[in-house]
């Protein structure tokens, strides 16, 4: 095991890293930019480490401070949380080369499923269905049209680099196509510092269903169930759910152990996130690969009782996944998130400024995860996510109830909030039915 771990990250995940680390009895070293240096989580970290001024690309993304944390601490791990440099191949080797481990997959598998095009073509080579999609597109109209024309229209235009929703376009016709393709290259580059792109058949209302896998070092991998993330907005997840509603669970069941078999045979090592499209008709398609924690990973540790993160830095210590996780793993009620957000709630713009009130309901069936404290700042720098509010309860129904209370109940003042959006969202017919889809967000918020 482990004797002390770098927090390479900030925010909700920075916190929930250090209590797994605390349960571990880990120590921990916390790294902060200029401004998050009042942040509520650095006090239980057993470190601190101030790593520059606050734009990300001058601390949290910087690669060559971090590793000097690491040297100065003496720490044998690194755990990356999600975001920033989590699916960074370079940067787990880098760790590695350091002589401590990065507490994740192997950059091996970051980089196989980095890649977005590559991934397609590895998952349908194990057998995974794989839906209509392209090669990465060449600097060449004709080239960009045929593959668009044997997709057939609508298409979607996406970035092969990273993921997050940046950069995914969708083109109606050919008419649309060339100068959508040009976008997202532009968009890809700023984002992911790739301009690779490619084309995927765009699926009108598909749900977003995603498996939850952990492997250890010697072959084995399992399935913790699905997450339903369907509740979107501009490609971005507010709303998550473990299970999935209204599908069939034999089916979905099957293919949860099918995923899992399939990344046993690849070899696959650590925790990741299998995400796939349902269509209208029920076919399941084969989307990408997260190869980190997810945001949403509460909602499967409430219905599972397993804490993902301390399952992870097992993992990453060697540990067998027998020893790791409960021979028989049952999904015991139905869990659901929402993610508060520091936004205007009808323009989905962020709203930086101070917390002059920041009081979060609390309950039995409640689970808060924040970065903040009241009097906090909240800047432009970083992701809006001001927490994350989890309700878990016998049903559905009482879930979406007792989540209802909750954010209602959520006290914030000095910033404006996407709770009155998220409000609606649950409250609505089509959610409470479990009739969702990724397009539903815009149809209920136009």
């Amino acid at each position: 095991m482990f004797n002390k771990v770098v927090v390479a990250n900030r925010g909700a995940v920075a916190a929930r890293i250090i209590r797994a680390l605390k349960a571990l009895n880990i120590r921990s070293v916390a790294v902060y930019s200029e401004a998050d240096a009042s942040a509520p989580y650095l006090a239980h970290a057993d470190e601190t480490f101030q790593i520059g001024p606050a734009p990300a690309r001058e601390s949290y993304l910087n690669q060559e401070t971090l590793l000097k944390v690491v040297r100065e601490s003496h720490a044998d791990g690194v755990h990356p949380g999600y975001g920033f440099l989590s699916e960074n191949h370079g940067f787990a080797q880098k760790i590695e080369e350091a002589g401590a481990c990065f507490i994740g997959p192997s950059a091996h598998w970051i980089d196989a499923m980095g890649h977005k095009t590559r991934a397609r073509d590895l998952a349908a080579q194990y057998g995974l269905p794989v839906g209509r999609g392209s090669p990465v597109l060449a600097d060449d109209s004709a080239d960009v049209m045929h593959h668009a024309q044997r997709i057939g229209f609508p298409v979607l235009v996406k970035p092969a680099g990273g993921g997050g929703g940046i950069g995914m376009l969708v083109a109606n016709s050919a008419l649309e196509l060339i100068a959508a393709v040009e976008r997202a290259r532009s968009m890809a580059l700023r984002g992911f510092a790739n301009s690779d792109v490619y084309l995927e058949k765009y699926l009108s209302r598909p749900r977003h269903i995603e498996f939850q896998l952990l492997g250890d070092r010697y072959g084995k991998v399992r399935h913790l169930f699905d997450r339903d993330c369907s509740m979107q907005r501009r490609h971005q997840k507010v709303i998550e759910e473990a299970c999935a509603p209204a599908v069939d669970r034999v089916q979905i069941n099957a293919l949860a152990q099918q995923v899992a078999d399939i990344f046993a045979q690849m070899g696959y090592d650590n925790i990741g996130t299998v995400e796939m499209l349902m269509g209208a008709d029920g076919t399941f398609s084969f989307l990408e690969m997260n190869t980190r924690l997810q945001v949403e990973h509460g909602v499967t540790e409430q219905i599972t009782g397993v804490d993902l993160v301390a399952a992870q830095i097992r993992s990453a210590a060697r540990e067998h996944l027998d020893d790791i996780l409960p021979r028989d793993i049952r999904a015991e009620g139905h869990a659901i998130e929402a993610r508060i957000y520091a936004e205007d709630s009808k323009r989905f713009l962020p709203s930086p400024g101070k917390l002059t009130t920041f009081r979060p309901p609390k309950g039995s069936q409640i689970r808060i995860e924040t970065g903040y404290a009241e009097g906090g700042e909240v800047t432009t720098h970083y992701d809006p996510l001001l927490a994350k509010v989890i309700a878990h309860a016998p049903s559905r129904a009482g879930a979406i109830d007792a989540l209802l209370d909750a954010i209602r109940n959520f006290e914030v003042a000095g910033v404006k909030t996407n709770i009155a959006a998220l409000d609606i969202m649950l409250s609505s017919r089509q959610f409470r039915a479990g009739d969702v889809h990724t397009g539903l967000v815009s149809e209920l918020i136009p």
